[in-house]
């Protein structure tokens, strides 16, 4: 691994869907490594996965990094590998695509990066998938919840 390359391992928990919701993230750097994690009062799991690779980007302190980011999430993967976002965005979300901020706002993080997304099998053998989820679950259970503002207000209306 090169000096300016970063990677981030992924996963979001929703106990219920939707329901109380959590990420966590693992980022690696050389010898480095950081978790974070975060709850949520009331989300998806599907924003979760999302905000997890969203709040590992925005964490990297340097632009124009090779990241390769791990998830178990086909839906991001997918959205990333097979074109949709780029649709998605051309589109303006037509047809009501769900979770339309946080995919604008991982469109623009990507814009800083040279990223490479990767799917591995959640629940299975990878000791940091299986910490991210720790991580999400135990956020999403335990932790100091904070409010998913914009989901929260579509359901209001």
């Amino acid at each position: 691994m090169t000096s300016d390359h970063v990677v981030i391992y992924t996963d979001g928990s929703s106990r219920g869907n939707p329901g109380p919701g959590g990420y966590g993230v693992i980022l690696k750097y050389g010898t480095h490594n950081r978790e974070l994690a975060q709850g949520f009062h009331f989300t998806t799991n599907n924003r979760m996965e999302l905000m997890a690779v969203i709040e590992g980007l925005k964490a990297l302190k340097k632009k124009g990094l090779h990241v390769t980011v791990y998830s178990d999430s086909q839906y991001v993967v997918k959205a990333i590998k097979e074109g949709w976002l780029k649709k998605w965005i051309t589109t303006n979300f037509k047809g009501g695509k769900k979770n339309p901020d946080l995919w604008r706002e991982l469109h623009t993080l990507l814009q800083l990066h040279h990223v490479t997304f990767k799917w591995i099998k959640g629940h299975a053998d990878n000791p940091y998938n299986n910490k991210c989820d720790e991580l999400a679950t135990n956020a999403a259970i335990h932790g100091k919840k904070i409010s998913d503002h914009i989901y929260e207000r579509e359901k209001e209306t």
